[in-house]
């Protein structure tokens, strides 16, 4: 079987910024394991599988998996598929936007922005909380904690610097389970800067975090006192989006390049 690939990097104006996806096109769904093979063979933080919505919803079906385990939301990976299948002759061309169907994330919305995309996930709430296992591992006491029953949880530090210098227990943050730890400080460049790191996911630090950010716009803009912030991830590759809160949903932008398209060929 030939599937068609792309690898794409999100948040990134130019190549080898951002961060990495592989976006592959099916005809069919192929067998959750199969999937996960393919996810681990590619070996991004997060593979975008697509198939042609017949639901009527949206445009696309979409699952995301990471080279360790399927995950139910990912916002580089859709923005990347956007990018696609807005700008690929052969799918969607002239669009202004393009729709996404995850069965456990609902309806997901690409658009056009300037420049780049415009990306809107289900804003993630988050409340304050203790988790003393995770800033212990984290290394460096936080100025706050606050913590979602879907596995985000936000550490407030008080500068950049002091994020830059974070070397966490990656391992033993790993045991604890599949959560995002989601550290963050307000920014030199940019409003905001931030660090993830999903070791129990597969991912030690992520490049750049769209599901993490849907978590952070809510938890800054109530900080911020405004609606909408700019937002620098500075992991080793680094990457920039905007952020905007409105109503439930977290709008965010960025730009997309295209690295690599082929085939990827499944036998046996």
């Amino acid at each position: 079987m030939r599937i068609a690939y792309w690898h794409i990097d999100a948040f990134a104006a130019r190549p080898f910024g951002g961060n990495q996806a592989a976006v592959m096109l099916l005809d069919r769904w192929l067998a959750d394991d199969v999937l996960a093979s393919i996810a681990a063979e590619n070996c991004f933080p997060a593979t975008a599988f697509l198939v042609h919505d017949t639901s009527g919803e949206a445009d696309w079906e979409v699952r995301w998996f990471t080279p360790a385990n399927e995950i139910a939301l990912c916002g580089h990976a859709t923005l990347a598929s956007g990018h696609l299948v807005l700008t690929h002759p052969d799918f969607m061309p002239g669009a202004d936007h393009a729709s996404f169907r995850s069965c456990r994330s609902g309806v997901i919305e690409v658009r056009r922005g300037d420049p780049g995309y415009e990306l809107a996930l289900p804003a993630i709430p988050t409340e304050p909380g203790e988790w003393p296992e995770a800033v212990a591992l984290l290394g460096k006491q936080p100025q706050e904690v606050w913590l979602s029953p879907s596995r985000y949880g936000i550490y407030l530090f008080e500068s950049e610097d002091q994020l830059r210098a974070l070397a966490p227990d990656l391992r033993g943050l790993g045991v604890l389970g599949n959560d995002q730890f989601i550290c963050t400080a307000p920014g030199t460049r940019t409003d905001v800067v931030s660090r993830v790191f999903v070791p129990g996911g597969g991912v030690d630090e992520d490049s750049v975090t769209g599901s993490a950010h849907a978590a952070l716009t809510p938890f800054w803009t109530a900080r911020l006192g405004q609606t909408g912030f700019t937002a620098h991830q500075a992991s080793a590759r680094g990457g920039d989006l905007t952020c905007r809160l409105e109503n439930d949903r977290v709008w965010l932008g960025g730009a997309c390049v295209t690295v690599v398209e082929g085939s990827f060929y499944l036998t046996g």
